[in-house]
């Protein structure tokens, strides 16, 4: 790069960096009335606002706007914590443990993250490179992870091998030896709740030459995963993709990534006998604009519903703590983290919520040409250069803090002290929608 396009990027960069600060810090005032083209009955205005608040912050909002729910009328929405009295609350000064293992089983390495959440797959073309710094930064930032996506592994992001996990998908697209035997965690995405059936797709256009080169396939043509693996039908070749990592790499831990079918009790127990250590079921809610809605509203089984069926089945095969139950699909706050975790889940992965944070507004321009106006989605040159990392990295690592400090607050105010103590408590849970008459 010359002397003359670093001048640029920097201008650009500065200058969308100023343009973001100002614009959330006026929009951080404003209330979700006045504001009714931005977001949608999932993703509210306030829930966008108020996460650019956290991620600028590191503190929810103190100003009215909602942080907590949104306006979807159904899943989390409708559910809140039976708090307890205020004069029976933990004082501000108990210390509160918020930290979860990755690995239940006697054997293999042993992993504690110190937050319950972890950054969810987006690849290399789905996401500009400097977003995917953004993101491993911030995770080496909470010593907790972060995903490569099926897009395969740049080596911008060798230096945090330690927080990358490596994702083996249906396209193997980037899937080498050398990055399964980098990370402490490999994860096969099996399924994504948001399309179910259906693969992955990225558009002729944002496959570039690097994106090409890094996937391993011609550029300008657009790439698909096909759905299924075609070399698993059954337990026994789920638990030889399972022996093919332990055997490049036996150190790692290996992740499960599933959708929600009716039959996902069957589906934990089988991955937990072919092996693997960490099971993310992932609900319909999340995905980008990438994601088409059909399959999002008709597809598979809500999380909400999903995660306790899992939860039930595992204590009743005598197995639930041998196998770490991810959540995905759609958390949006710290407070849909802690309700996964009372429904039965050990934690939560986090994907759309990050990007809200680095100035997503849910446009939904995710998949098509240069893609996002604000170069998160993008593989166009210029636009990514809208992204610097370090502030990318100190935003994701507030909202983290963010969320840290209020899980804190919950189980305080539920008489807790430990996050484990909350998982399958659904007698902490109250439902808050419309009654049927």
């Amino acid at each position: 790069m010359s002397e003359n396009d670093e001048l640029t990027s920097r201008l650009i960069t500065e200058k969308h960096t100023h343009f973001l600060r100002e614009g959330f810090k006026i929009s951080s005032e404003m209330k979700y009335g006045k504001m009714p083209a931005l977001g949608d009955y999932r993703w509210t205005a306030d829930l966008i606002l108020s996460t650019r608040i956290q991620a600028e912050t590191g503190r929810p909002p103190t100003n009215g706007l909602e942080y907590r729910v949104g306006n979807s009328e159904g899943g989390f929405d409708v559910l809140d914590f039976n708090f307890l009295p205020e004069k029976e609350w933990l004082s501000e000064d108990t210390e509160v443990d918020t930290s979860i293992p990755l690995n239940g089983r006697p054997y293999d390495s042993k992993i504690v993250i110190p937050i319950p959440v972890y950054g969810g797959g987006m690849s290399f073309g789905s996401i500009s490179e400097q977003v995917m710094l953004s993101r491993v930064r911030a995770a080496a930032e909470w010593d907790t992870f972060t995903s490569t996506g099926e897009g395969g592994y740049p080596e911008s992001l060798i230096p945090y091998r330690d927080h990358v996990i490596t994702q083996v998908a249906t396209g193997m697209f980037g899937v080498r030896e050398e990055t399964i035997r980098y990370s402490r965690i490999v994860k096969f995405k099996y399924a994504q709740g948001a399309k179910p059936g259906l693969g992955g797709h990225l558009l002729g256009d944002k496959t570039t030459e690097a994106v090409a080169r890094m996937r391993e396939t011609p550029p300008w043509i657009s790439l698909f995963s096909p759905f299924p693996f075609h070399s698993v039908y059954s337990v026994e070749d789920h638990k030889k993709h399972v022996d093919w990592i332990k055997t490049v790499n036996p150190d790692a831990l290996v992740c499960v990534k599933v959708s929600t079918p009716t039959d996902i009790d069957m589906v934990s127990v089988g991955s937990y006998y072919a092996g693997a250590h960490i099971l993310q079921i992932d609900g319909s809610y999340g995905g980008t604009g990438a994601a088409p809605e059909i399959a999002k509203k008709n597809i598979a089984m809500p999380v909400e519903f999903a995660i306790p069926r899992v939860h039930r089945y595992l204590l009743s095969e005598g197995i639930r703590d041998e196998l770490i139950v991810m959540a995905s699909g759609g958390i949006r706050t710290a407070y849909d983290v802690a309700k996964a975790i009372a429904l039965g889940a050990d934690g939560c992965v986090l994907g759309t919520a990050e990007l809200v944070a680095l100035g997503c507004s849910r446009c939904a321009n995710c998949e098509s040409g240069r893609g996002c106006p604000v170069g998160i989605t993008t593989t166009d040159e210029e636009l990514s250069m809208l992204i610097d990392s370090d502030w990318g990295s100190m935003r994701i690592s507030n909202l983290y803090n963010s969320i840290h400090v209020q899980l804190q607050d919950i189980l305080r105010r539920l008489g807790l002290t430990d996050i484990r103590q909350l998982r399958g408590r659904y007698d902490l849970l109250v439902y808050t929608g419309r009654k049927e008459s």
